[in-house]
């Protein structure tokens, strides 16, 4: 059986459950529980009772109840979680933060990129959507922002690891895309022009390293900003891909709680 572990990330393949768990956030145990979930679960439109949310919570030992699931959209919204929020707040949001231990930050992903956050000083969670357009409208940036202005964090105790998601070798856009990357960051090393098919020029996009340049420009520590170098489409056979499966494909999740 295929196997994604590297040397930042461990492939769980435990009593029929398969999942991802990052080695720098395992160091953490004690105080955080998290993963992301493979092809043998599909959490696109489940509701926190559905089965495959109890099957993974209970492998993670923590209760589906406590899941905070936002309706994502593609914004750049990153909303605070604590105990005075109600549904209609998670509504249109991509990121969410919270100093609560009885929240499950839970959000789902098909090619776009996950970001898992963890400030082990102040004990300060995380989980962040930056699809291509959360990426370009920086929702990475704001995510670190709030998490200083709401809990007074230092970016250099902040942890970010970046899940699976399409890589450079299979994002590939049209001049449109492109344009708003280099007036997004103003970063030739992200894109790389390609071959012309039917008449128009083709160009590869780095997000993954997009994500990165911005984190260490908000003060992330290199050494804080671990990439699980993991493709879902390249790895389609265990991880849902939008770009494979158009509308077809499910939904992984990424999954976050303090204990």
């Amino acid at each position: 059986m295929k196997d994604l572990s590297n040397e930042n990330v461990i492939h769980v393949k435990k009593d029929g459950i398969q999942y991802l768990q990052f080695r720098k956030l395992l160091e953490y145990k004690d105080k955080i529980t998290h993963c992301y979930t493979l092809k043998d679960f599909d959490l696109k439109n489940k509701s926190k009772d559905s089965n495959d949310y109890k099957k993974i919570c209970k492998e993670l030992n923590i209760n589906n109840e406590n899941i905070v699931h936002p309706k994502q959209t593609h914004t750049n919204i990153v909303k605070e979680v604590n105990e005075n929020n109600t549904s209609s707040d998670f509504i249109e949001v991509d990121g969410l933060i919270t100093n609560q231990k009885n929240k499950i930050l839970s959000l789902v992903f098909a090619d776009c990129t996950s970001l898992f956050l963890y400030d082990p000083t102040k004990n300060i969670i995380g989980n962040i959507h930056s699809g291509w357009k959360g990426t370009v409208q920086k929702i990475g940036k704001i995510a670190i922002q709030k998490m200083q202005t709401e809990y007074n964090c230092n970016p250099k105790d902040i942890i970010c690891c970046i899940g699976p998601t399409i890589r450079k070798c299979h994002f590939e856009v049209n001049d449109d895309v492109k344009d708003i990357f280099m007036k997004s960051f103003n970063d030739e090393s992200i894109i790389q022009k390609t071959e012309i098919k039917d008449g128009k020029q083709k160009y590869h996009i780095d997000a993954v390293k997009a994500n990165v340049n911005m984190l260490k420009k908000c003060g992330l520590k290199e050494e804080n900003i671990i990439d699980s170098g993991i493709c879902t489409v390249c790895n389609n056979d265990l991880l849902h891909s939008y770009r494979t499966e158009k509308d077809k494909a499910g939904r992984n999740a990424a999954i976050i709680g303090l204990v």
